[in-house]
Formats: C-alpha cells, structure tokens, sequence
C-alpha cells in the first residue's frame, strides 16, 4: 500500500478526496441537528469556540515537531502543519491505517524517514491520551461523579502512559511497534528536552480546548463557571473516541460520551433542557474540530507547496546541537 501512495500522484489525490467526502458526510450526518443547535447560540461563542480548537490544534503541531525533531528530523513549521494536518484527513477514512500512511509518505517527501513520522505520531497520540486522562480524572470527580465512578480506568492510564514514557521503555516500545510494521528502528533516545515541550505543548492544547465547550456551555446556560466541566467532558469524549480506535476520527462515540457527562452534570446543577443542551455542545463541537482539521490541512498545503523536496535524511545530531 505504501509502495503505491509513494509512486501514484493520482493515489494520493484520490485519497484525499475519499477523505474530504467522508469529513462531509459526517457533516451532513448531523446538518440538521447543527443548523438547530447554531440557532440557539450567539455568533462570538461559535467564533470563539472555533479559535479555541485552531489554537489548540497549533499547539498540537508544535508537540509533535518538538517529537520529530528530537527523532532527528527538525521540519520546517511550515512542513511540519503539512504532514501533520494533511495527512491526518486520512483518520475520517474507515480504517485505522490511513492517517498513518499519508503522513509517512508526506514525510518522507521532505527528508523525514517514515520510522520517524510514526514514532512522533504514535508517541503524540500516548502525550495526548495521558493528558487527557489526567484532564478528565481531575475534573469528573467534581462535575460528573456519577460518570467519575464508572470511567475509573482513566486513573489508572495515566501511571502507566508516564512509565512508558521513559526514555528506555520509550525507545523499547517504539522499536517494537517499528518491527511489528516492518520498519527500521529509531537510531536514537528521544531527548528530554524534546519530550518536555511536547508536553508542555499538549497541556496547553488541551486547556484550550476546553475553551470551546466553555464558550458553548456558557451560552446556552448562562453560567460561565462550567469550565471544569467543559474541559471534562470534551476530554474524557476524546479519550473514548480514541480507545474506540474502530470508528473514524471517533465519529458518534466523542459525541455520544460528551453528552453522557454533561447531562449527568447538568442535570445535577438543576439547568435543562439538559439533554437539549448536551446535544447541542456536542454537535458544535464535532462541527468546530471538523471545521479546523479541514482548515488546517489547507492551510498546511498552501505552506507546504513551495517547500524543497530533501531525499536525505537529517542527522539527530543537528537538532542536539541547537
């Protein structure tokens, strides 16, 4: 499969395209249901809701550059957002694969070894779901205990993501998923440098996703106290669209996750329609994070055109001594 995505320019339009049809059908899944929930709202909270997830994506592009270019392969920001963000339009393709194969090949264009590209973006994806588990196992409790009570497993993702991320288990862990997909290994220890902007980059997304939902609940309820719950719930939604890994981009089980928390919270602090109004955060925020991987993956191809094509692969010692 990757043989033919490397040598077909037509493979790789077509791809794109097949991704770009599902990214509408999802959106034309729930139209109804978005045209309704964007009539109860008020422009600046869907503005701001969308600002909040571009921001938070921007933060997850310079997480995940920090990670490659720690592997050895600094990526120029701007081709950095084009492997990134184009080639994640292949998670709305059934299949797991996609994303991962468009972004290797993408990489490889620019000089970045695919082993590479699947090392950062494996190990972005650990990043992230830790920090989301510890986002959701700090908030639920005092939001959604009910929902708190049955996701206990969360808590106990979080030790075990922070074990694996030591430099050794990490190599070790890379190197296996590297053999079982037939792919050399890494030649080097991620730094920890490299692995501490990652994370601090991720936390920073993460916090600012909770913007949107924020944003959203705040209107629809008047209550601008709800950040907690907000970050929560669209936290522990991600964290289960994620585990969920059989559904493209977690389509329906984020939603129906998010409206599970914030239902039970709502509910609790005596706001309804509640379940209205779950349902409403819910599809604005599949439409705002739809919205911005699709912006995003544009505004990365347009950067990333008149980049140089570099067939040889960068030294990890050029990014040790910067």
């Amino acid at each position: 499969m990757l043989s033919r995505l490397r040598s077909s320019r037509l493979l790789r339009v077509l791809l794109a395209l097949v991704a770009l049809a599902f990214v509408g059908y999802g959106l034309a899944q729930n139209w109804e249901g978005t045209l309704e929930a964007l009539g109860r709202l008020s422009w600046w909270s869907v503005a701001g809701a969308c600002a909040a997830v571009m921001a938070g994506a921007g933060c997850m592009l310079l997480a995940w550059r920090s990670v490659v270019a720690g592997l050895g392969s600094p990526l120029p920001l701007r081709v950095a957002a084009r492997v990134l963000f184009v080639g994640q339009l292949g998670k709305y393709v059934p299949g797991s694969v996609w994303a991962y194969a468009a972004m290797m090949e993408l990489g490889r264009d620019h000089g970045c070894p695919p082993r590479r590209t699947f090392s950062a973006t494996s190990l972005g994806l650990v990043i992230s779901l830790g920090c989301a588990a510890g986002l959701a196992a700090a908030t639920l409790p005092f939001t959604a205990r009910s929902v708190a009570e049955r996701a206990w497993y969360l808590v106990l993702i979080i030790p075990v993501i922070v074990v694996c991320l030591h430099p050794r288990i990490l190599t070790w862990g890379l190197n296996l998923a590297l053999r079982i997909a037939r792919k050399e290994p890494i030649e080097q220890v991620l730094p920890g440098r490299a692995l501490l902007a990652a994370v601090a980059w991720t936390v920073l997304g993460w916090l600012l996703y909770g913007l949107h939902t924020w944003l959203v609940l705040g209107d629809l309820t008047g209550d601008f106290s709800l950040y907690p719950l907000g970050a929560g719930a669209y936290a522990f939604a991600w964290a289960t669209g994620l585990l969920v890994a059989v559904v493209p981009a977690g389509l329906g089980v984020r939603e129906a996750a998010m409206v599970a928390v914030l239902v039970t919270a709502l509910d609790g602090h005596g706001l309804v329609p509640a379940v209205t109004t779950a349902g409403a955060v819910a599809l604005v925020s599949r439409l705002a994070f739809t919205l911005t991987d699709v912006a995003w993956a544009g505004i990365g191809w347009l950067l990333g055109r008149g980049t140089a094509q570099a067939p040889t692969e960068t030294r990890a010692s050029t990014y040790a001594a910067q």
